[in-house]
């Protein structure tokens, strides 16, 4: 059965008690949690049958290779189909990643309700766009009796990245360890508003390269890189040019900004046919040689930035996440390179790897592509 159908189905239904008398529900025994989107969750003791509904990094840098033993479920596409180069990674990091049940996609409409019960969770942690956008769902899951942690890592705000990250930490019994990386954020966030604060903020444009330089991919407003490039100290071009927090914008319009700076986000995903390509698998000629297709849009040679060579590229996966601070020491270097000679973003990425994470840093994450002659 589907997310779309909000009735239950005979089996789902056979299926609740089930769920309801999973061990340890009728008396709390931890403190209530508190998510990132001020909802209060209250657990027995850390939960032991979790589904994963995505920052599968996130989860991996708070609870280690040891808290998947936790994970029954996950949507397997975002992963394993989606970016198969990092899935082959964490594949062989994680034991028994491969062999997790898959819960479907929400928003794909392949989420199966009947089979997320069937795995008997303690516990759903889930972003909070679905949480929002696929109400019905929700209210089945919680009639069910199982807790939902919400996560919103997309909004890009920094008191939503700490909450999420601490509820997580609570929940899986790793509260030290997720205050370790929420006063690792803090700090570094803090650090970039000092750095930029009174500065002068330099105009920037973003856009997904998913397509290629043929496909005007989506920019942002007032969420994730629309977000990020301000916290970085500079002004978006695309705010209130978006009816909504990502679409596409008109080329005309964007030409008319006049843009001193362009960050075209790369990726490792499949199938997307003229994407930049950047992450573990990426070099930095390549990327650069796909930034060059864009700068031969039409108009574009003419823009600011393009005639200054401040052309950029960053991987997806730098936003909505742990890490995404390590992405706007970045775009700040770029837009005030006085202010953050002594700040290398790539080393910090590495470095971070290196601490939280069971896969090595590899390949280009952040790419210039710099004046092209003629």
């Amino acid at each position: 059965m589907l997310y779309r159908n909000t009735r239950l189905s005979r089996r789902s239904a056979l299926l609740l008690p089930l769920a309801v008398a999973l061990p340890g529900r009728a008396r709390a025994a931890m403190p209530p949690i508190t998510d990132a989107i001020g909802r209060t969750i209250t657990l027995t003791a850390p939960a032991e049958r979790i589904v994963l509904g995505f920052n599968y990094e996130e989860f991996t840098a708070i609870g280690g290779v040891d808290a998947w033993k936790r994970v029954v479920g996950f949507d397997r596409k975002q992963w394993a189909v989606n970016r198969p180069s990092l899935w082959a990674r964490y594949q062989k990091a994680i034991p028994g990643l491969a062999d997790l049940a898959d819960i479907g996609v929400m928003d794909e409409g392949t989420f199966s309700l009947e089979k997320f019960l069937s795995l008997k969770p303690d516990l759903f942690i889930m972003i909070a766009y679905d949480f929002k956008a696929y109400q019905p769902v929700v209210k089945q899951i919680e009639a069910a009796g199982i807790p939902i942690l919400v996560l919103d890592f997309q909004a890009q705000e920094t008191a939503k990245h700490i909450a999420g990250t601490l509820a997580i930490g609570a929940a899986i019994g790793q509260a030290a360890r997720a205050r370790e990386l929420a006063d690792l954020y803090r700090r570094q966030t803090d650090d970039i508003a000092r750095r930029i604060a009174g500065k002068p903020l330099p105009r920037a444009y973003f856009e997904l390269g998913a397509g290629g330089p043929g496909v005007v991919g989506n920019t942002y407003n007032g969420s994730m890189w629309g977000r990020l490039v301000e916290t970085a100290g500079g002004a978006n071009v695309a705010a209130g040019k978006i009816p909504g927090p990502w679409g596409p914008m008109a080329p005309e319009a964007l030409l008319a900004t006049q843009p001193d700076y362009i960050f075209l986000t790369g990726s490792s995903y499949a199938n997307a046919q003229g994407a930049i390509r950047t992450g573990y698998d990426a070099d930095a000629e390549t990327a650069r040689q796909r930034l060059l297709g864009y700068t031969k849009r039409p108009g574009w040679a003419m823009l600011p930035a393009v005639q200054a060579g401040n052309v950029y590229a960053l991987d997806a996966g730098l936003a909505r996440a742990l890490w995404d601070w390590t992405a706007m020491q970045y775009i700040a270097k770029q837009l005030h390179p006085d202010a953050f000679a002594d700040v290398d973003p790539v080393a910090n990425l590495a470095k971070y790897h290196a601490t939280y994470m069971p896969v090595p840093f590899e390949g280009t994450w952040m790419a210039r592509l710099g004046r092209v002659a003629g």
